[in-house]
């Protein structure tokens, strides 16, 4: 079985104050975005990397690719609107049987083991996503009421959400819908249940600039 990872990398630096985009902010004296292919691409699975750029940032990535030295092997596609049509694009580059793992590309501290779990998981289930419980308590917000929720009835998704390839190509093959928020949600809304597995609590994503003060500790450690 072949295994191929996408990595979804058209953020803008809103959230983080910034013009660059945060996958190309420096952590560790290397590119976000760096981190999140070398992970992919030193677990034990190997998967082949399809890196989803808008096009207008294609250019900028190859120069730092060559400022950086960066030769990890990876196939760019172009990005779409909608993060949805992003996903589409990488999927539809894809023509062998397989299990696609698809990842924030601002989630850079991933690690190899949880990589390679969600692709095993994924082989015996048909998709898995990784998510934690919630260690906070949770309430919902509905027409100007609060409402306490059960925390441990809660879990934050994760990426990455691995999936059989035919299962993707089916549910990526219906329209875009708004409220689709991340690919398991895609693949929900025609009628397949989700799996999770336990994700990490270090792989978090780079979304604002504490976010990025945080990862450089994680590095150190």
């Amino acid at each position: 079985m072949k295994y191929y990872a996408i990595i979804v990398a058209g953020g803008s630096g809103n959230r983080m104050q910034t013009e660059t985009p945060k996958q190309f902010l420096l952590l560790k004296n290397l590119p976000v975005l760096m981190h999140t292919i070398k992970a992919f691409a030193q677990s034990d699975t190997q998967p082949k990397i399809l890196l989803v750029l808008n096009e207008d940032q294609q250019g900028y990535w190859a120069r730092l690719c060559e400022e950086f030295n960066f030769h990890v092997p990876h196939q760019v596609i172009d990005g779409g609107t909608e993060r949805f049509h992003s996903v589409k694009n990488a999927i539809h580059a894809i023509e062998e049987e397989s299990y696609v793992a698809i990842h924030d590309a601002v989630r850079p501290l991933v690690s190899k083991s949880l990589i390679d779990n969600c692709f095993k998981e994924a082989e015996l289930q048909g998709n898995v996503i990784t998510a934690v419980q919630s260690s906070d308590s949770v309430r919902l917000l509905r027409d100007d009421k609060t409402t306490a929720l059960k925390r441990d009835e809660i879990y934050l998704v994760q990426t990455p959400q691995t999936f059989n390839l035919n299962i993707l190509k089916e549910a990526y093959n219906q329209e875009f819908n708004s409220h689709f928020t991340d690919d398991a949600s895609v693949v929900e809304s025609i009628g397949y249940e989700i799996n999770i597995i336990e994700g990490e609590r270090g792989n978090i994503k780079i979304t604002y600039p504490i976010d990025l003060e945080l990862a450089e500790l994680l590095l150190k450690n």
